[in-house]
Formats: structure tokens, C-alpha cells, sequence
């Protein structure tokens, strides 16, 4: 099937790409509704649930396509992925949440989590230009181990917070107070199906990526900071969109941060502890560019403690330079 995907027409490889997506993004729902049940069934808090198995699952669609691409000996799609979703996440996202009714910015987002997101950042650049230009089985178990540390103060904040009466305000937990239990075989065959769906997801979206990038001429990073990025991103975006037309985004920008976290720390760090990824310049300069970013748009959160129509609109068209930028190199 694979090699079917690879060699297949231009219209068969983008029909694949999308059922791909499809089955990556509903894979990883069915998988976090199986898994919170049983959680659920065996009294473990809702808030614990929504910081560890329904935080993890928006960022299994990226984890997915980056273990499956490593395994495949095309781990320039494995960097750029991640790379491109944090990018996406941070400049369209929340641009376009910024861009219908400004977005609110929590304390614990700007002196906890963007701090963070950017150490990671830095934390990627530097290792994977120190060592020898690849980030190796050692830098993915240090990336494992902060994701423990970083998922474990997460706990131990929100758990204080329940503790003092205080609201702790998360759409995953959130989510995770609203998951349904159901009966054991139920969640057990859920848990299943989605890891079907993810596998078998990760695997089309690769190879009809690959198929698209040779048949266009493009390279592996451009097709990943593009095309597999905003795919795995694209239910983030339609989430974000329908709640900033309810004018419901206060939580938008620490999602999008906790995001990209997750996306360095975690599924770096199974792709590189799985199998070495190695380093191009041009990751060098996408991880550049994501840390500036990333300072523009916490400077712009720092100045009102919010972010405002203009500076929505400032971020999507910075986006659109840097896609043009990266087409164009």
C-alpha cells in the first residue's frame, strides 16, 4: 500500500493526504475519549485526565506523522512538521482569534508558559546545531523528561488552585469533565480504533506528502512546513475560529503555547529518541524564525495583556511572508 501511495497520480496522492488528515485528527478523538474513560472509570480527577491524555491528543496528529516519518528515513519531514505547526499555531491561530475579538492573556501564559516555549525553541536550535547538526537519541529522552517535568508543575499548579477554591481554567480539563464514561470493552475497542487511525493516518499522510513533494519538485521541509504543518493544525484553527465567534478565546493563546510545547518536548522527543533527526540549515533558520515570532507576539501580549484586531492582522500577514519566504528559497 505504501509503495502504491508513492508512485500514485497527483489527484489520488491529495485524496490520500486528505483522508490521511482525517484519519489522524478523528483517530486521535476516538483514542482520548477510550483512554479518558477508563481513566475516568478507575476515579482519576479530571483535572489530571485533562492535562495528560486530552493536552497529549491535539498533538498526536504532528507525533503520528513525526515517529512515522523518522521510522521511514525522512526525518527532514519529521523536523519541519513540528517546526511549521508551532509557526502556524502561534501566527495563524491565534492571528486569526486576535483578528475576530481580541484575546485575553492569562498570568500563567505569559511568566510560566511563553517563557518556556521559548527555552524549548532555543533548547531545539542548540542541540540540534551542537550536535553535529541532528538531534540524537540522547537529546530525545532530555526532551522526554523536561515534557514529565513541564506535564508534572501543570499538575501540581492546577491541583494548588482546586485545592484554594480557585477556577482552574483549561478547555482540557474542561473537556475531560465532560467525557462520558463508558463501559470497559466500549473504551478498550475506542483506544484501539484510534491507534489504528493514528497509525495508519501517520503512514498516508508520509507517503502521499513524499509523493506530492517529488512530483512538484518541492523538498521534504518545504512540503512539511506547509502542507503537513496546516493539515495537522487544521482543527486547532476551526476550533479557535468557532470560539472567537462566540467570543469564548480567553484560554486561545495558552492553548496555542501549550501546544507547542508539547509538539518540541514530546514529539521531538519520541521521533529523535526512535531514531536520530538530522539538521538542515534551513531548520536552523525556521527554529530562528519561530523564536522571533514567538518574541513579537509576547511582546505584543505583555503591552495590554491582550492581543488586539491590529496586531491579529500584523501576525497572519508576517505568516504570509514568511510562506512566501520559504516557497521562494
Amino acid at each position: 500500500m505504501s509503495e502504491f501511495i508513492q508512485n500514485c497520480s497527483m489527484p489520488l496522492a491529495i485524496l490520500f493526504l486528505v483522508v490521511g488528515f482525517v484519519l489522524l485528527v478523528k483517530g486521535a478523538d476516538v483514542f482520548v475519549e477510550g483512554s479518558s474513560s477508563i481513566a475516568k472509570k478507575l476515579r482519576v480527577p479530571s483535572i489530571i485526565i485533562g492535562l495528560t491524555i486530552v493536552a497529549m491528543g491535539t498533538s498526536l496528529p504532528e507525533a503520528a506523522v513525526s515517529v512515522t516519518a523518522s521510522l521511514a528515513n525522512k526525518n527532514t519531514l519529521a523536523i519541519s512538521n513540528v517546526v511549521g505547526s508551532n509557526i502556524f499555531n502561534l501566527m495563524v491561530v491565534i492571528g486569526f482569534c486576535a483578528l475576530m475579538t481580541p484575546v485575553e492573556v492569562k498570568k500563567d501564559t505569559l511568566k510560566r508558559d511563553f517563557p518556556f516555549s521559548v527555552i524549548c525553541a532555543i533548547l531545539l536550535l542548540g542541540l540540534g546545531y551542537l550536535g553535529a547538526m541532528q538531534l540524537g537519541h540522547a537529546d530525545g529522552f532530555v526532551f522526554l523528561i523536561l515534557f514529565a517535568g513541564f506535564i508534572w508543575v501543570m499538575i501540581r499548579s492546577a491541583l494548588k488552585a482546586s485545592r484554594e477554591g480557585k477556577a482552574v481554567e483549561s478547555e482540557e480539563v474542561e473537556a475531560a469533565d465532560h467525557m462520558k464514561i463508558m463501559p470497559i470493552p466500549k473504551s478498550i475497542l475506542f483506544i484501539v480504533i484510534g491507534m489504528v487511525g493514528i497509525i495508519i493516518g501517520g503512514d498516508v499522510v508520509v507517503d502521499s506528502a513524499s509523493n506530492i513533494a517529488q512530483a512538484l519538485g518541492m523538498s521534504q521541509t518545504l512540503v512539511g512546513l506547509t502542507i503537513v504543518s496546516i493539515g495537522t493544525s487544521l482543527p486547532e484553527l476551526v476550533t479557535s475560529i468557532v470560539a472567537a465567534r462566540k467570543h469564548e478565546v480567553d484560554m486561545a493563546l495558552g492553548n496555542a503555547i501549550g501546544s507547542n510545547i508539547f509538539n518540541i518536548l514530546m514529539v521531538l522527543g519520541i521521533a529523535a529518541a526512535i531514531s536520530p533527526i538530522p539538521f538542515m540549515m534551513e531548520n536552523i533558520i525556521d527554529i530562528i524564525i519561530l523564536l522571533v515570532f514567538s518574541l513579537i507576539v509576547w511582546i505584543f501580549a505583555w503591552t495590554k495583556k491582550r492581543l488586539n484586531k491590529a496586531e491579529g492582522a500584523l501576525m497572519l500577514l508576517m505568516y504570509a511572508v514568511y510562506v512566501v519566504y520559504i516557497c521562494l528559497r
